[in-house]
């Protein structure tokens, strides 16, 4: 994150001295990345965050990747999965490759525990729905269109208060915004799509000093353990820093237009290790006199793109529908489908929403995926025909 937070109560001095009125020290934890190189918090505990009653190893979070026999355009109705579980138990992986994961949810059920991805930072897209993201730095409350960016080592839970829908996409890296839109203090600079004023931190700090039986799912290398623990994990009285769980809604990301069609680069959101995050959303056309608004053929020699289609009418592509998942993989080119160039010329503005993936690593599709296909995809390009 580009900017310092603080919430709660912390002491004048980091590593002193700081008591709790019973005259008990508060347990101080140092939470930050790439060792002590990287961005970090301090947060400040009733009870020692080391203090675990019981460890089990409890299951598998890997996706069950398939090997296919040819190239090509797929398209995925991911509508078409059937709901259920819970925000992370109910995930269903999609795509991946050792870089990123994507994948969708739709829980119906509440989560009984806490949970802890310690591989890698989660952006969780909310397609539908509003509720809470509750973290040991705070309260952050969730609607239609926004980011969840929760770094990587956070405990957290998701606790939907109507039903949701979310696109997840689970890093082994960090995932912040674009190197281009900031400047070297780490500030978001004048031509940069959002600024800080549209991000929200943690919205409230509800310090709990329950005691009994609390459980904590930590992931780490795509295997799931549980920890028991005899306090809630969200013990902490305040904390401060750089390193913190915050939403950006898609409806405040502000489109980069130009006289001539503007490349996809211009609607990227979010970086991570070998892939971005772009955010395609209504926007006035191009505005030269001669302008051919829908986008020009182009080849992915060095990329996957992959497009989850959220709202409104998708001016370069046909038989789309809401919560559609295309990927048009590195090697092969892709564009408009029949009819679409022709139809754009002379058209004003776009409706359209939809988060884009790109990956700088081949993506390997999982058996899941396959399921819900469209197997008449790659042929859509063909001529139309009467």
């Amino acid at each position: 994150m580009p900017f310092y937070h603080r919430m709660g109560d912390v002491p004048k001095k980091r590593h002193t001295t700081f008591y709790k009125p019973n005259g008990e020290l508060y347990r101080e934890q140092v939470m930050g990345t790439k060792g002590f190189s990287g961005i970090q918090s301090i947060l400040y505990h009733h009870h020692p965050p080391t203090q675990v009653r019981a460890t089990r190893r409890y299951g598998e979070m890997k996706p069950e990747y398939v090997e296919q026999a040819d190239l090509k355009h797929q398209h995925f109705k991911t509508f078409d999965l059937k709901a259920g579980g819970d925000p992370v138990s109910g995930r269903q992986y999609l795509l991946g490759n050792s870089d990123v994961v994507l994948g969708v949810c739709a829980p119906t059920e509440p989560m009984t525990y806490f949970y802890r991805n310690a591989d890698g930072d989660e952006l969780l897209f909310v397609h539908q729905g509003e509720g809470e993201l509750e973290t040991i730095f705070g309260t952050i409350s969730y609607r239609q269109g926004d980011y969840l960016v929760i770094p990587v080592g956070t405990t957290y839970r998701v606790v939907p208060s109507a039903a949701s829908r979310f696109l997840v996409i689970e890093s082994q890296s960090d995932i912040v915004p674009p190197k281009r839109y900031r400047n070297e203090h780490g500030q978001l600079l004048e031509h940069s799509p959002y600024c800080e004023r549209d991000i929200r931190a943690p919205e409230r700090l509800e310090t709990h000093v329950e005691e009994g039986e609390f459980e904590v799912r930590v992931k780490r290398q795509s295997v799931l353990y549980s920890y028991l623990f005899d306090f809630h994990p969200f013990d902490v009285v305040g904390w401060d820093g750089y390193l913190y769980p915050y939403a950006l809604s898609i409806h405040d990301f502000e489109p980069i237009t130009g006289r001539i069609h503007q490349p996809p680069p211009v609607h990227q959101t979010f970086a991570g290790q070998n892939f971005v995050v772009c955010s395609f959303v209504p926007r006035l056309y191009d505005y030269h006199p001669q302008a051919i608004p829908a986008p020009y053929f182009h080849s992915n020699v060095e990329s996957d793109e992959v497009l989850y289609y959220v709202d409104g009418q998708f001016m370069s592509r046909k038989g789309i529908f809401e919560g559609s998942l295309t990927l048009h993989p590195m090697g092969i080119p892709h564009g408009p489908h029949p009819g679409k160039i022709e139809a754009s010329i002379g058209k004003t503005e776009t409706r359209e929403l939809a988060v884009m993936l790109d990956t700088f690593k081949p993506l390997r599709v999982t058996r899941q995926a396959l399921g819900i296909e469209d197997p008449d995809y790659m042929a859509s390009w063909l001529p139309l025909r009467e």
